[in-house]
């Protein structure tokens, strides 16, 4: 009995999050391009590259070229490429900001934040080490939704940008992923009072903004 209610209780706090978070956001994350209001920046959302197969990881190609499509349709200005940079040999931002100057986007138009470790840090450090209040967070549907609802919660006026999603077959793990961390998010907001693990000095976003920024492993 205590087992059926330990798995009813995991079951609706998946379904209230996901409730919550949607209801949320509903109006603030778009798909097409024209309707997105205009922000000096855009915030991608970093994942890997690569696969643990060593193929393409669709999810991060699909970000990169939603944000390089913001920048030239003159919805955003700057992008910050926030992600995980653990150890010397593993760096997000750096393949980020690469694919996007491999797709016409000027370097000086880029700033890397090397300690995107979990959603909320990319949020939070947007505001607290790039000083940016207002940003239009680029990533699939369902992650953009879950970062505006971190964005409203920190003081943040956020909107989100959807990159091209993939299908149920290619997807379905991630998707079931996202419901706990839907759940987990509210928690870290509302129980645990989850700060980003690192912060560091402010960081000027503007042309000539060097690259190197934030926290690296490289540096550490």
């Amino acid at each position: 009995m205590a087992l059926l209610l330990g798995v009813f209780a995991v079951l609706a706090s998946m379904r209230l999050a996901e409730v919550w978070v949607e209801a949320d956001s509903k109006d603030c994350v778009y798909s097409e391009t024209g309707n997105v209001p205009g922000r000096r920046t855009g915030l991608v959302l970093g994942c890997s590259p690569t696969l643990s197969n060593g193929r393409s990881n669709y999810y991060f190609l699909y970000r990169v070229r939603a944000a390089r499509q913001l920048y030239a349709a003159g919805k955003i200005e700057y992008i910050i490429v926030s992600g995980d940079n653990h150890t010397k040999t593993y760096d997000e931002s750096s393949a980020m900001k690469d694919a996007l100057v491999g797709l016409g986007v000027p370097p000086d138009r880029i700033v890397c934040d090397y300690a995107g470790f979990s959603t909320l840090d990319s949020v939070v450090r947007a505001r607290e080490v790039f000083g940016q209040d207002k940003i239009t967070v680029i990533s699939q549907r369902f992650h953009a939704q879950r970062a505006v609802f971190i964005a409203r919660r920190k003081g943040i006026d956020a909107i989100g940008f959807s990159a091209r999603d993939l299908s149920n077959r290619y997807g379905l793990r991630t998707r079931a992923r996202e419901k706990l961390a839907r759940v987990k998010t509210i928690l870290d907001l509302y129980l645990l009072n989850r700060q980003p693990r690192f912060l560091g000095k402010p960081v000027k976003v503007g042309q000539g903004t060097p690259q190197a920024e934030g926290f690296s492993a490289d540096k550490a």
